[in-house]
């Protein structure tokens, strides 16, 4: 079974995709784990014929010894099939969350992601999730078909609760500098930002640089 590592309290929040060429991926992904990773998610868009539990025990193996926080894409069920799973993601707040519970005889983790409706945050609030991710802050190809999220909602969203607060979508250092001055966030969510990188070490110590920089402001 297993043990939660870290909890999660802000920092960068890595979705990995296993469409991606698994050689590629691998080494993108040792590179950012060894500039400092908080989060690390698998995304469900699995590529045709893959063996879904060996792709999360290769990803574990790698991980395990940062003492990261490993999660699934919304594929709760997984975490009854792979002991290295910490927890889920889930794109929209579920209706059968308390069921899902009771499915999962161990402690694990949940996210979810707000695209810009506070109802949203006070159910995560309610239901002691452990963070709400808001996607999309700026136009992404990887973020998909979330709506664009106004950076008054992430504000708002604080007043309502004390979970971390991640931002996603379009997200660099850059405009994530931005962003810290005007709103509080407690990480942010990348995929591209750093798997595209040329330097995934560098880029994910920018990040890092970013979010310390904005916890000393706020």
């Amino acid at each position: 079974m297993s043990n939660i590592r870290k909890n999660i309290k802000g920092g960068i929040y890595l979705v990995i995709d296993p469409a991606m060429q698994r050689d590629a991926l691998m080494d993108k992904l040792k590179l950012a784990l060894a500039g400092g990773i908080d989060v690390l998610q698998i995304w469900n868009n699995w590529p045709e014929g893959i063996d879904r539990l060996s792709f999360i025990k290769e990803i574990s193996i790698l991980s395990h010894p940062y003492q990261i926080p490993l999660l699934i894409n919304q594929e709760w069920t997984l975490l009854k099939e792979s002991s290295e799973l910490d927890g889920v993601h889930f794109d929209v707040f579920p209706d059968d969350l308390s069921w899902i519970k009771t499915q999962v005889t161990r402690d694990f983790m949940i996210g979810v992601t707000c695209s810009g409706n506070l109802d949203t945050v006070r159910l995560a609030h309610k239901d002691k999730l452990d963070y709400i991710s808001f996607c999309s802050m700026f136009p992404s190809s990887s973020a998909g078909s979330c709506d664009i999220v106004l950076p008054e909602t992430v504000s708002a969203a604080r007043e309502l609760t004390h979970l971390p607060l991640f931002v996603s979508g379009g997200i660099t250092p850059e405009n994530a500098d931005v962003l810290s001055k005007q709103i509080p966030f407690d990480g942010v969510a990348v995929i591209s930002g750093i798997l595209s990188a040329d330097n995934p070490v560098a880029r994910t110590r920018q990040y890092q640089q970013v979010l310390t920089t904005n916890s000393k402001i706020l």
